[in-house]
């Protein structure tokens, strides 16, 4: 670590968590890295979180918690693998992630809850954002280097995922052991692949939109177009397609609609949109 970095990184202990991260996050934001000495990831992760420690400048600070070492800590945050990384704001867990995250997508994390101070910002565009075949190369290295260590393999099944190949990654999630196949990114990355399959060979949205406004009664293309538009760049308008079929025909298709739903819901990061729609589908079915 440089000098620059030392400012805004130091450990977290039981002794020092509530002055350093509780207290100290009501002023400044805290980014928690649960790590371990014998996990693999953690090696990837940690130094790209103390590169943006230092390009952020003080905009947040970076406690890391060696879970053996503390491990009364990772049991008070339900700590369930390594690494695991708690961002604490006000006084309060505001967000987290499992694993080891590219640096691009380590950005777009901060970004939601940081602002890099005067200076910060200029020096984050030095370091271009790594792509997915970049972190399937970098993630298929690391296995072979440490084949042991499983949470790699579901790294490298998002990154498959992120990448287009779809049938690669859902090989690597079928063969992810039982404790990681439950995990949350495991069970939102399978949901993804299945609503990405039911596209297979599925009209394009323009045609599906031009059904719709023939036969607003076309579920398929209501269906079609819900699944589209949520993989795409209005999940909103997804999750209205859903919604539609399931107030005018709920037991279309088995009862897909509310399928639909359930699995959109397990796939978005927007808990405020999440939850407006888990209401209106509520009040729809009960």
């Amino acid at each position: 670590m440089t000098d620059a970095t030392l400012d805004h990184v130091f450990d977290v202990t039981e002794q020092n968590f509530e002055s350093e991260v509780i207290n100290a996050s009501l002023d400044t934001p805290v980014l928690v890295d649960f790590w371990a000495t014998w996990c693999g990831p953690c090696k990837t992760l940690g130094p790209l979180l103390e590169q943006l420690a230092a390009e952020y400048k003080g905009a947040f600070r970076l406690g890391k918690v060696d879970v053996d070492a503390n491990q009364q800590l990772a049991a008070m945050f339900g700590i369930r693998s390594v690494p695991t990384v708690v961002l604490v704001k006000d006084g309060q867990i505001a967000d987290g992630f499992a694993g080891a995250l590219p640096l691009g997508q380590l950005r777009e994390f901060l970004d939601r809850h940081v602002q890099p101070l005067e200076g910060g910002e200029a020096e984050a565009v030095d370091t271009p954002a790594e792509t997915p075949e970049e972190a399937i190369n970098r993630l298929q290295q690391a296995i072979a280097a440490e084949p042991g260590q499983a949470e790699l393999k579901l790294d490298l099944a998002v990154a498959l995922a992120q990448a287009g190949h779809s049938d690669a990654a859902a090989s690597e999630l079928d063969a992810l052991p039982a404790n990681l196949a439950t995990d949350a990114r495991a069970v939102r990355l399978r949901h993804q692949l299945d609503l990405a399959r039911s596209l297979k060979d599925a009209p394009a949205q323009a045609e599906l939109e031009q059904r719709i406004a023939a036969h607003p009664a076309d579920w398929e293309a209501r269906d079609l177009l819900g699944v589209r538009l949520l993989l795409g760049s209005d999940p909103a308008a997804g999750l209205e397609q859903f919604l539609a079929i399931l107030e005018k025909a709920r037991d279309w298709n088995d009862g897909a609609a509310k399928k639909r739903l359930i699995a959109a819901f397990a796939t978005l990061d927007d808990a405020d949109l999440v939850g407006r729609y888990r209401r209106r589908m509520a009040s729809l079915l009960f």
